[in-house]
């Protein structure tokens, strides 16, 4: 084409009235030419397309209004398909006997119809040879015998589809066959229309109607562009079969049934099937199209660093005459409640402790100043700090958090590539589903591959049983009136990048020890669980959105043992995650937010492992363990929850460890007891029983596994271990228990009320090494007739007491310094053993006994605080009372230097006990300055005394 010649456009135009054939040569003349037949693709291309009566819309079922991206590339992939039947050609039609026989025959076109050639199918079967072609012509054809293809045939059914019905039952024993542009409907005599062994049959734009297809390996099928009205294809150890661009209505049954393991027989259409189906365009995600469902996770991190505060140290007189006064009116001093409790009235801070620099105080009056730090939070989450929840704002999520791509997962996990990249048994891809009982049901060792599909309105989308194995790639399920996927006996496989929504049941049912991998999938609105591991299932759930689902979105119970990794579970009615009837699981590095209920649910014997989740944001409790619930919470980040962050009920017997608690409306960690059958907590918190159960016990499988789960140890106590519990809205731990009880290595800092409540525990409650620091009320509270024994904590700068008990406590070797209120106050019907304690109160009394209260109180030391207070407090003369080598310390001189030396600044964690599981997370609190120092500003008088705090 030369410059000066036409313009484009009218030769667009001329071009636009060439039949195929000559456009094909017309683009052999040149590249210039060739790129002008190119630039047909919408107008020439696209009437070529439409106007072949052996195929419809590229997109059909699925999406028929949506074009594809070249209509000459879906003509030339569906010109190819239609000729795959021919293949072996070369080889059928020449003769084996003679060299000198052989010839090429050209093929006859055999005309079926009132006025024509032939009046039968049959007739013109027993004339055909091979490849000819049967034109079967508008009308009702109906054969009264089986009719057996013994010969390679097309059988084409003459104008438009549903013109040419055909009512027969055949037998193909021939190698090849194709069939297009047909009616079929049974006859009167067999509900088979269709049946081969050994051949290879192809379907092009058909309808089929009623009936049954009934392939058996190694006999091999290609269906393509083909409706299934109540009509059921029994694929029997095929090797490969290609169920293209069909749609299937209405199934009384099973739509499609694959069953037993593929033939290691292949037929002649094996090899060319499988390159054909590579050379199609693939559903397989690519980099630049993959993409999830985004969640708005913006910063909110804020620094936090220990803070360094200034203590301004009065005169005081004698340090153990009794005291009789009460505090002075206007003056900063801890008010005391009914209760003996003190509460300091003074300024907030961001931190939720307390800087007593800032106090007006009188400058002719000598002052010393004293440093220290305050043992706060430990990073999270990759090494940040979370500060307090703010509107509309939400976390920026480590990349260890952050939901990958299909194609990345595909691309790090070589094993599901390989998977997701093979083809072995039947193939259906870009097939609708619709308005019937099953969709596919994959059995005995079967094989099935589905990519692109749609299933709705159905029973169930597709099963998978006795050791078959599916892949499942970018479908849609929604609408099912049971489960959309249901795998069960030692099925598996792949399932990966589908979108399941709406089903009444779970969208996932694996059950009896089947052990699929759930990559990148959205499963979400439905009207009970996302999904459902029981009897035994198994699987590794990963990289997942499951939101807004009616029941949880993932229930795991009757020894369930998923691997759940990475998933984001969020906005659910329920609970995030439900672990029931001795449930198990590992359940890792997950983002469970915004649901209604706890964020994890453990019940009934559930035993998990949660390790490393982030679990925020919820309507309810970070993570509820009751009703004999058992497991290992460990390394999580449970946040800013309107409830508790963890929940423990009676008979639970957890293991947490080492997790970050910060922000929850409640209690940080509360323990409550619940046999009293109130189903109400302290403060109004309402209990959740028999949460969205899938069903009743008796209706799920029974054949259960007692195998031991080497990641379990027995546990006999429920044990609080190394965790930060900090800037939650009441006490950091409440304990209102019958049950023995271990908090050990804690730090437990800035809370709403007190550090610690111990409101009932008539089992021993034992706290030992833990930092308490900076709650907005006193340390620890024990409430009367409760059991707990103190060891080795520092209980530092409390707003209240250090310890306030009225129980029967036993106070060993703490550190209880700086608090507002006194260091330790014991109350009438307390009975207190306090030994070998470093005792200090800020602007209260070291130690105050009121009442009737019995103690004994034994080589405690304890440190002077403000003026006109004394170290100790006794109220009455109280016999009860025994005091035995106890020191008390003043400031005497300018040079006057305290350490906490022998032992040095509490808690010791290089000596607290330690689970196995508490190493592994390396989380662990920084060991405190071990120096107390003072030094004075300005003149001494011999009346002020000097305090220490921490350093």
């Amino acid at each position: 084409m030369e410059a000066g010649s036409l313009p484009l456009e009218l030769w667009r135009m001329i071009l636009a009235y060439l039949p195929l054939p000559d456009l094909g040569r017309c683009s052999l003349v040149c590249r210039a030419w060739y790129e002008l037949i190119l630039s047909l693709d919408r107008t020439r291309w696209r009437q070529l397309y439409l106007g072949y009566t052996e195929c419809r819309h590229p997109n059909w079922p699925n999406q028929p209004d949506v074009e594809p991206e070249s209509w000459r590339e879906a003509f030339k992939q569906h010109y190819l398909a239609s000729k795959m039947w021919t293949k072996n050609a070369a080889i059928l039609e020449t003769s084996v006997c003679f060299s000198l026989f052989r010839r090429r025959r050209t093929r006859r076109t055999l005309s079926v119809g009132p006025g024509h050639e032939f009046h039968s199918l049959g007739s013109a079967l027993a004339m055909s040879s091979l490849f000819d072609r049967i034109l079967l012509f508008p009308g009702l054809h109906e054969e009264q015998g089986e009719i057996i293809l013994k010969v390679p045939v097309e059988i084409v059914g003459h104008g438009k589809l549903g013109e040419v019905a055909l009512l027969a039952s055949i037998d193909q024993q021939c190698s090849t066959t194709r069939l297009c542009n047909l009616v079929f409907m049974p006859a009167w005599f067999s509900p088979f229309m269709f049946k081969t062994t050994s051949g290879h049959v192809q379907f092009d734009n058909c309808n089929f109607e009623n009936g049954h297809i009934q392939v058996h390996g190694p006999g091999t099928c290609q269906v393509k562009f083909c409706t299934f009205k109540n009509t059921h294809i029994f694929l029997h150890n095929v090797p490969l079969c290609v169920l293209e661009n069909c749609e299937f209505v209405g199934s009384e049954n099973n739509s499609v049934t694959v069953e037993g393991h593929p033939s290691s027989e292949n037929n002649w259409a094996y090899t060319h099937l499988l390159g054909l189906i590579r050379s199609s365009p693939s559903v397989l995600p690519t980099e630049d199209s993959d993409s999830l469902m985004s969640l708005d996770l913006e910063s909110r991190d804020q620094a936090w660093s220990p803070r360094t505060c200034g203590i301004v140290i009065e005169g005081s007189q004698s340090p153990t005459s009794p005291a009789t006064g009460s505090p002075k009116a206007g003056s900063q001093e801890a008010e005391v409640g009914s209760d003996g409790e003190g509460v300091a009235r003074t300024p907030d801070s961001s931190d939720g402790g307390l800087s007593p620099s800032g106090e007006d105080e009188d400058e002719d009056q000598l002052t010393y100043r004293l440093s220290y730090q305050v043992q706060g939070p430990r990073p999270v989450l990759g090494g940040s700090f979370l500060g307090p929840p703010l509107p509309g704002a939400s976390i920026q999520l480590p990349s260890c958090l952050v939901l990958n791509s299909l194609h990345q997962e595909l691309q790090k996990d070589r094993e599901a590539m390989a998977l997701a990249s093979s083809v072995q048994g039947c193939l259906i891809r870009k097939c609708l589903f619709r308005d019937g009982k099953g969709g596919v049901f994959v059995c005995s060792y079967g094989r099935a591959k589905m990519e692109g599909n749609i299933f709705r309105n159905l029973t169930y989308a597709v099963r998978c049983i006795h050791n078959s194995k599916i892949i499942m790639l970018r479908n849609h399920i929604h609408h099912c009136r049971a489960s959309g996927i249901f795998l069960r006996l030692e099925g598996g496989g792949l399932i990966a990048g589908n979108n399941i929504y709406d089903n009444a049941e779970a969208g996932v049912d694996i059950r009896k020890k089947s052990n699929p991998l759930i990559l990148c999938n959205q499963i979400h609105h439905g009207l009970r669980s996302g999904i459902v591991v029981l009897g035994n299932g198994k699987g590794i759930i990963r990289n997942n959105q499951i939101f807004s689902n009616k029941e949880a979105g993932i229930y795991i119970l009757y020894h369930g043992n998923p691997v759940v990794s990475r998933n984001h579970i969020f906005k659910g009615s329920a609970a995030g995650i439900a672990v029931n009837e001795n449930g198990r699981g590992l359940i890792t590095e997950n983002v469970i937010q915004e649901n209604q209920w706890g964020g994890v649910d453990i019940r009934r014997g559930g035993v998990p492992i949660l390790r490393s989740n982030l679990i925020c944001f919820g309507y309810s409790d970070g993570v509820v363990v009751g009703d004999e619930g058992k497991g290992l919470l460990e390394g999580n980040t449970i946040y800013a929850n309107k409830g508790c962050g963890v929940w423990m009920m009676s008979s639970s017997l957890p293991h947490i460890t080492s997790n970050h608690v910060s922000y929850n409306g409640v209690y940080g960690v509360a323990v409550f007891s619940q046999k009293d059958g109130s189903g109400e907590s302290p403060g109004g918190h309402v209990a959740q029983e028999n949460f969205g159960e899938d069903g009743d016990a008796t209706l799920w499988e029974t054949e259960l596994e007692k195998d031991d789960d080497l990641l379990r140890r027995p546990i006999a106590t429920a044990l609080v271990e190394s965790n930060t519990v900090n800037h939650n809205g009441a006490s950091g731990l409440y304990v209102q228990s019958s049950e023995l009880l271990h908090v050990i290595t804690n730090v437990i800092h800035a809370n709403g009320d007190r550090g610690i409540t111990v409101a009932q525990s008539s089992q021993l409650t034992r706290v030992a090494n833990n930092s308490i620091s900076c709650n907005h009320q006193s340390g620890v509270k024990v409430e009367a007739q409760c059991k707990v024994e103190f060891r080795g904590n520092g209980i530092y700068d409390n707003r209240g007491h250090g310890i306030i008990t009225k129980g029967d406590s036993t106070v060993i070797e703490n550190d209880i310094i700086g608090n507002r209120g006194s260091g330790l106050q014991l109350l009438p019907t307390s009975d207190t053993k306090v030994i070998k304690n470093r005792i200090h109160s800020f602007r209260a009394y070291g130690i105050a006994v009121q009442g009737r209260a019995k103690a004994l109180l034994q080589e405690n030391t304890v440190f002077q605080g403000k003026t006109n207070k004394t170290i100790f407090q006794q109220i009455s003369n109280n016999q009860e009372c025994i005091m035995q080598n106890n020191k008390f310390l003043v400031f005497k001189k300018k040079s006057d230097t305290w350490c906490l030396a022998n032992p040095p600044a509490r808690p010791h964690l290089e000596n607290s006990l330690r689970g196995p599981s508490a190493a592994h997370s390396g989380q662990k609190v920084t060991a405190m300055a071990t120096r107390i120092t003072a030094h004075v500003e300005g003149g001494y008088h011999s009346k002020r005394s000097i305090f220490c705090t921490i350093l």
